[in-house]
C-alpha cells in the first residue's frame, strides 16, 4: 500500500485549491453556525423545536437544490460558474445574520444561505471527480473534505475569540463572518481552471435524457440509500451545542463544541480516504456507524461536559469516517456525463432526511429532553449499521468502478 505522502502527491492541484475555497467559506458559515443556536433560543426566543425546523430546512433546501445545479453542470460543462455563483450566494447573505432581529428572519438568511450551498456542491464535488485519477479518487474527495472541516473548526474558534474581544457581543461576530466568505469566491475564481469539455471547445453537448437517468446503475441507487440511512441517524450539530449548553456551557464557549468534532473529524478524513482507495470503502462505512452508536450513547448519559466533548468527539470521528468515503462512492459508481445529476440525486435525498431527522431530533428534545434525542438516533444508527453489515456479508452490488 502506498504511504499517504506518495499518493498525496498524485493529488491535482485543483483538489487542493478547491479544499482551501471550502475552508475559507466554511470559516464564514461556521462563525455564524456556532453562534447561532443560543443567539436563536437565548436572544430572539425561538425553542428547540423551532430550531430544529429551522436547521432541517435550511439543509433540505441545499439537497433539493443540488438536483438542479447538478443536472445543470452536466448540462452546461460548465461546472465552475455554477460554484462560483454558489458561493458568492453564500458569501452575500452573511451580513443578513446580524441584522436579524427575530427568528422568521434567521430563516430566511438561512435559506438562501443554503440555496448558495446548494448551488456549488454538486458542481464542486463534479469537479473534483472529474479531474482526480480514479486510483486516489478517495483521497482527493478526504483531502477536499478535510480541508473543508479545518474551516469548520477554526470558524468556531474565531467565534470563541471573537466574543471574548467584543465582550460578548454576538452581532458583532456574526459581522465578521464575511470577510472568509470573500476570500473563498475570489480563490475560486482566480485559481481553479475547468478542464476542457465539448462545450468549452464550442460543441454543444447532447442533451440529458430521462432515460439516461432511470439508466443509473443499481450500485449507484444502493449508495444513495446508504447515504439516507446514514443521515436518518445523523441529526445537525446544532443538538450538540445545545447538550453542551444544557450542562452549563458558558454561551461564549459553546462553539468549542464545534472546534473539538471538526478538529477529529478534519485529522481522519485525507487518511480514511487513502485507505479507502485500497480496501472496501463499506467496511469504513460501518466502522463509522459503530462510532455513531458510541457517540449518540456517550451524549445521551453525559452528566458532565467533559462526557459531553467525547462524545462529540466520537462524533467526528464517525464524520471523518463516512462523508468522504460516500462521495467516492457516489462518483465511483456514476458515468461521468452524470456526475453532477448524480451529486445532486444522492444530496437531495440526503437532505429530505435531514429535514425528517433534525425535526424529529427537535420536536424529541422538547418532549422527552435530550436523552431520548440522542438515543432514538443511536437506535437508527444500530439498526443502520446491522443492515450494512448483512449487505456487505452477502457482497451485495459491487461499490467500487
Amino acid at each position: 500500500m502506498p504511504r499517504l505522502s506518495q499518493s498525496l502527491r498524485t493529488v491535482p492541484v485543483a483538489v487542493w485549491t478547491l479544499g482551501f475555497v471550502s475552508m475559507f467559506m466554511d470559516v464564514s458559515s461556521e462563525m455564524v453556525h456556532a453562534l447561532l443556536p443560543g443567539f436563536l433560543v437565548g436572544s430572539l426566543g425561538a425553542s428547540v423545536a423551532t430550531l430544529g425546523l429551522i436547521e432541517g430546512v435550511a439543509e433540505a433546501t441545499a439537497s433539493i437544490t443540488k438536483i438542479f445545479s447538478g443536472w445543470l453542470s452536466d448540462r452546461l460543462g460548465r461546472r465552475k460558474l455554477l460554484a462560483v455563483i454558489g458561493y458568492g450566494l453564500a458569501a452575500v447573505t452573511k451580513p443578513v445574520f446580524p441584522l436579524a432581529t427575530t427568528p422568521l428572519e434567521v430563516l430566511g438568511a438561512r435559506f438562501l444561505d443554503r440555496i448558495g450551498k446548494g448551488i456549488r456542491g454538486a458542481p464542486r464535488d463534479a469537479l473534483v471527480a472529474d479531474v482526480t485519477p480514479p486510483e486516489v479518487r478517495g483521497l482527493a474527495f478526504g483531502i477536499r473534505q478535510g480541508l473543508d472541516t479545518v474551516g469548520a473548526f477554526v470558524g468556531p474558534g474565531l467565534a470563541i475569540a471573537l466574543m471574548f474581544l467584543l465582550a460578548g457581543n454576538v452581532r458583532g461576530v456574526l459581522a465578521w463572518a464575511v470577510v472568509p466568505g470573500l476570500i473563498a469566491v475570489a480563490l475560486l475564481m482566480m485559481g481553479v481552471e475547468e478542464p476542457r469539455t465539448p462545450t468549452a471547445e464550442g460543441r454543444r453537448p447532447p442533451p440529458i435524457r430521462w432515460s439516461e437517468l432511470r439508466g443509473l446503475t443499481a450500485a449507484f441507487w444502493a449508495v444513495v440509500a446508504v447515504g439516507m440511512v446514514f443521515t436518518l441517524a445523523r441529526f445537525s450539530e446544532a443538538f450538540l451545542i445545545l447538550r453542551a449548553l444544557d450542562l452549563g456551557a458558558a454561551p461564549a464557549l459553546a462553539p468549542m463544541v464545534m472546534v473539538v468534532m471538526n478538529l477529529v473529524y478534519a485529522l481522519v478524513s485525507a487518511p480514511a480516504g487513502n485507505l479507502s482507495d485500497r480496501v472496501d470503502r463499506r467496511l469504513l462505512l460501518l466502522a463509522g456507524l459503530a462510532v455513531l452508536v458510541a457517540a449518540d450513547a456517550v451524549l445521551a448519559f453525559a452528566g458532565s461536559l467533559p462526557g459531553v466533548f467525547a462524545g462529540v468527539a466520537l462524533w467526528g470521528l464517525y464524520m471523518g469516517l463516512s462523508q468522504g468515503v460516500l462521495a467516492a462512492l457516489v462518483a465511483d459508481t456514476a458515468p461521468q456525463r452524470l456526475r453532477g445529476t448524480a451529486f445532486g440525486l444522492f444530496n437531495l435525498a440526503s437532505g429530505v432526511t435531514l429535514l425528517a431527522a433534525s425535526t424529529l431530533a427537535g420536536e424529541l428534545w422538547t418532549l422527552q429532553g435530550p436523552k431520548a434525542t440522542f438515543l432514538a438516533g443511536g437506535g437508527f444508527a444500530l439498526l443502520a449499521a446491522l443492515g450494512l453489515a448483512v449487505v456487505v456479508r452477502r457482497g451485495a452490488a459491487e461499490p467500487q468502478a
